[in-house]
């Protein structure tokens, strides 16, 4: 049962003020002055407490609604929505609304496309040993020359011109979640392939030596730069299924946690100083913070253990 926000009363409440009219002696008055309520209200629920009745609050639901929607038109929406029609299109062809046929949508679960396919299961797995497999990615993020409107939010004079844009690489270790991030100008070949060598000569200086790569398909990951940087290094490069973002979640979810912690999360003056508080953060991700995949321990701590592991 939900209780209105601002009720002073509950089912417990109700049934003591029944109590003490009907078997303590209290006033109706008395009894209404001590629940905070007037005593048309106390009077209400003493009266249902006699008759025996529920005290929880009734259904505000009309017991006939003469306009309502008939149940073959709701069949029918759901139907022509399973042949994967538009709002629009359904609304032409029953002659409804489009607010109607978009209400009944949301109503029966079928407000998106996506929900006619079930959910496919989820695909989790985890590599035995730190560098068997590192996630890259790219999260583009705006050069900031003064607040704007994430900020100090919508309105007139507060929305400033575009200063372009940076690219933010990141690299992650499946078994561990250890991660080395870098700001970059571009997410272009040749940018990706010297982020690439430079993550692998970082995970060297942990003890961990690369053995794979994964990406999506963006164009710098199909370079012939970042192709040559994968046979220097001996990685094998695999990429995601085109449209499959999730194929590459473990770096998605960091990227995530990378804007809410870093990039989101406080107010900067410019670029300049929200590159700075990166390395700070980034040395707290890997070292302290919590990680719940990893049992609420920090990577570093995952990785020492996978360390000590028998090969």
């Amino acid at each position: 049962m939900k209780l209105h926000r601002n009720a002073k009363t509950c089912p417990q409440s109700r049934a003591l003020m029944g109590r003490r009219v009907l078997e303590e002696g209290w006033s109706l008055t008395m009894a209404a002055e001590a629940a905070g309520v007037s005593e048309r209200t106390a009077r209400k629920w003493v009266r249902r407490a006699r008759a025996g009745e529920s005290l929880e609050d009734r259904s505000s639901t009309p017991k006939r609604s003469p306009r309502r929607t008939p149940k073959r038109i709701v069949d029918a929406i759901a139907a022509l929505r399973r042949l994967r029609l538009t709002g629009a299109e359904i609304a032409e062809v029953l002659q409804l609304c489009r607010s109607t046929v978009s209400l009944w949508l949301k109503r029966i679960g079928l407000g998106r496309r996506s929900r006619l396919e079930p959910p496919e299961p989820p695909n989790r797995y985890e590599r035995r040993q730190a560098g068997e497999l590192v996630h890259v990615d790219i999260k583009r993020l705006g050069r900031i020359g003064r607040p704007g409107k994430r900020m100090l939010g919508h309105g007139p004079g507060i929305h400033p011109r575009g200063f372009g844009w940076e690219a933010v690489h990141v690299c992650v270790d499946d078994a561990s979640r250890l991660a080395y991030v870098e700001v970059l100008a571009d997410e272009h070949g040749d940018t990706a392939a010297g982020f690439l060598r430079r993550a692998a000569l970082w995970f060297k200086h942990q003890g961990v030596v690369l053995e794979r790569v994964m990406s999506d398909n963006g164009s710098c990951y199909r370079s012939h730069a970042h192709a040559r940087a994968c046979r220097e290094l001996g990685l094998r490069h695999l990429r995601t299924r085109p449209y499959r973002p999730r194929t590459n979640g473990k770096a998605e979810r960091f990227i995530q946690t990378l804007q809410n912690e870093w990039a989101y999360a406080r107010l900067y003056s410019n670029s300049d100083e929200r590159t700075a508080a990166l390395l700070p953060w980034l040395n707290h991700y890997n070292l302290r913070r919590p990680h719940g995949s990893l049992g609420h321990r920090p990577p570093a701590a995952r990785l020492s253990e996978l360390k000590e592991q028998p090969a």
